[in-house]
């Protein structure tokens, strides 16, 4: 299981601690790669990108506008936390419903 965020996000790690053994993949340091990129978008589509992020509001308007996977590509804090892959299953945040899904 790998869980794709940022090491400083205190939502990633408190999900890579409730996930023992999963890896936790700095997407700063280590972009996503693109299949896995364009397979979440595909699921999860414009709510991949964190509209609420300091990132985003820093943003000039006009690259706002940008295609989402343009702007993860040139912004990787610019995605929602964390991006869990489990066996090929995509789950995105960690809300209630992850957790669920993810304790069992």
């Amino acid at each position: 299981m790998k869980i794709y965020g940022l090491k400083t996000c205190d939502t990633c790690r408190k999900a890579a601690k409730a996930l023992p053994g999963a890896d936790l993949v700095d997407i700063r340091a280590e972009p996503l790669a693109e299949d896995t990129l364009r397979a979440a978008h595909e699921t999860f589509g414009d709510a991949l990108v964190n509209t609420r992020s300091t990132t985003w509001r820093g943003l000039p308007e006009a690259e706002r506008a940008a295609p989402p996977l343009d702007l993860l590509r040139r912004h990787p804090a610019l995605m929602k936390r964390p991006l869990i892959d489990a066996g090929g299953t995509l789950y995105l945040g960690w809300g209630k419903d992850v957790q669920a899904a993810l304790a069992g």
